[in-house]
């Protein structure tokens, strides 16, 4: 339990961390702002937390597939991690931290599939993101 505590609490504030970078890079190359502030919600901490969780199970259950093959697993469960949750947190909150709005490829403001790329490179580093949380806590 408590290992997996641990587990939730680091891919929470990795997620925090991607995010707060993700948004900066943003804020420099799209409003010219060169403070390059990256913002994040409290709320996506948790978010992170058993998205991260979930692809430790989707990895142990995917590991004899080939690369490619994860990978598309995995994109597609960060996409209905990110569905999910924008809609619950719009149910139990009235907004989600994040709104795309009606932008072209949008998703009931709730995911962007113009986005695939960057969550294509994120779901390269969740293996070696999960093997450092094992050799930090262990299993």
């Amino acid at each position: 339990m408590v290992t997996l505590l641990a587990h939730f609490l680091l891919y929470g504030a990795l997620g925090w961390c991607v995010e707060i970078f993700f948004t900066g890079v943003c804020s420099i190359i799209l409003q010219r702002d060169r403070t390059a502030m990256g913002r994040t919600s409290l709320w996506m901490h948790p978010i992170y937390g058993v998205a991260g969780l979930l692809m430790e199970s989707l990895y142990l259950a995917l590991a004899d597939l080939p690369l490619a093959l994860r990978l598309f697993v995995y994109l597609c469960a960060v996409y209905i991690a990110e569905y999910t949750s924008g809609y619950l947190l719009r149910r139990l909150l009235g907004r989600c931290p994040w709104d795309y709005g009606v932008r072209r490829w949008a998703v009931h403001g709730l995911i962007r599939l113009d986005y695939a790329p960057a969550w294509l490179l994120l779901c390269v580093l969740i293996e070696p993101a999960q093997a450092w949380a094992r050799t930090i806590f262990g299993d």
